[in-house]
């Protein structure tokens, strides 16, 4: 009886002291499964492509230099506007969770909510329309509004689930606000920053197809192209790489948010 009831304990306790699966990291074979499904689909898009007898609008659209400039466009437009986003949003996110920011947190907060609701091509047109903003810097603009929230209140939730009895810790230690927000605060919440960082990237290449209506380049030229000319090839081309680079980017932001993390909050390999 003693001995059946020491087992469930051991068993017990080794089930509480397991790392979760999904935190677990995964092997080297794991991470090429993505790359490779991505890489089949390519080439199957090439494979079927290659096969169809292009008519003259259709051979302009798909050929090589095209899509190759139209998707160097659209990585363009998503990190510049990535890392615009996060200049903005991590430093006003850092704000917004100390004290003497704490009134005006509700109001910054809906007034910024409210903004993404607004669909991003009403915010292109009106860009275009009000004050003559076409191009690149147009679609920028547009791009950073609408991913600045996820970022911002990721930053803001990362900082306020650090125990407050770590950070009672660190001032006790003689450290100044400064240096527990650098030391403490900013490293346990850059798992959830990342996240945010993550989603923004994704939101970003998505939205980034809408710039070609003010002509801002991207894969949304290949689509609009396919669309104007009632060419459904071209817009599936189109649509299956802009869907190619989501996922891939979002593969490449999680590598980054593993390697990123904090030393003592990485998953352990099993």
């Amino acid at each position: 009886m003693s001995t059946g009831t020491s087992t469930a304990e051991v068993r017990d306790a080794d089930v509480l002291t397991q790392t979760p699966p999904a935190a677990r990291r995964r092997g080297w074979q794991g991470y090429l499964t993505m790359p490779l499904i991505l890489l089949a689909v390519l080439v199957a898009l090439y494979v079927y492509v290659s096969g169809q007898d292009l008519d003259s609008i259709e051979a302009r659209s798909l050929n090589a230099g095209a899509l190759l400039s139209a998707t160097g466009e659209h990585v363009a437009l998503a990190g510049v506007s990535t890392v615009i986003t996060l200049v903005i949003a991590v430093p006003l996110g850092i704000l917004l969770t100390r004290p003497f920011t704490r009134r005006i947190r509700p109001y910054l907060i809906t007034l910024l909510t409210l903004g993404q609701a607004v669909p991003t091509i009403s915010v292109l047109v009106l860009l275009a329309v009000m004050f003559l903003f076409l191009g690149f810097n147009a679609a920028i603009v547009g791009l950073v509004l609408y991913a600045i929230i996820p970022v911002l209140l990721n930053t803001m939730v990362g900082l306020e689930q650090v125990d407050e009895n770590v950070l009672e810790a660190g001032r006790g230690m003689g450290l100044s606000r400064m240096q527990v927000l650098r030391r403490l605060e900013l490293p346990l919440a850059v798992p959830v920053i990342l996240a945010g960082v993550r989603t923004a990237l994704v939101i970003n290449v998505g939205t980034a197809t809408l710039a070609a209506y003010i002509n801002g380049g991207g894969l949304g030229e290949i689509i609009m192209a396919g669309l104007t000319t009632n060419r459904v090839l071209v817009q599936v081309v189109g649509a299956v790489l802009t869907s190619v680079l989501a996922l891939l980017i979002d593969y490449l932001a999680g590598l980054a948010e593993v390697a990123l993390q904090p030393r003592g909050l990485k998953p352990t390999r099993r």
